[in-house]
């Protein structure tokens, strides 16, 4: 008799998330209030900005994030940050964690403004629950 193989796929356990040190969240609300028409708002329980209804920056767990170009991926990549992974081999496409040493300089407000402007490049995003979803049959 043949072995039946399991229809059920493997089941990919969550990460925990713990919430961002005190410290990274008084640094994150110091640096981002200078982008006064910045929407503040939370992206899955954490502090996030946005323009034009796209996120350009937030806390994760322990991570500053920002929502880059490719070319600027690459340079803050050079400068010690890394692709960001909210799920182990899960990369977020355009996003890079911000290393300690930019988020604790005065070269993290140049990082933001970066993300900032990459973010107002794209195609506005309407308010959550705005736009009417089709079926797909």
């Amino acid at each position: 008799m043949a072995k039946r193989q399991s229809s059920r796929k493997s089941v990919r356990k969550m990460p925990r998330f713990s919430p961002p040190p005190a410290e990274l969240v008084k640094r994150f609300e110091e640096a981002t209030r200078q982008f006064k028409d910045a929407e503040h708002r939370k992206m899955f329980g954490f502090p996030a900005v946005f323009a034009g209804g796209n996120m350009f920056a937030s806390l994760f767990n322990d991570s500053l994030i920002v929502r880059l170009p490719p070319d600027q991926r690459e340079a803050l990549s050079l400068a010690g940050g890394h692709p960001f992974e909210p799920m182990p081999g899960r990369p977020m496409k355009e996003y890079v964690a911000v290393p300690d040493r930019i988020i604790r300089s005065s070269g993290l407000i140049d990082w933001l403004a970066r993300a900032k402007a990459y973010a107002e490049t794209l195609p506005p995003k309407s308010k959550a629950g705005s736009s009417k979803r089709t079926r797909r049959s």
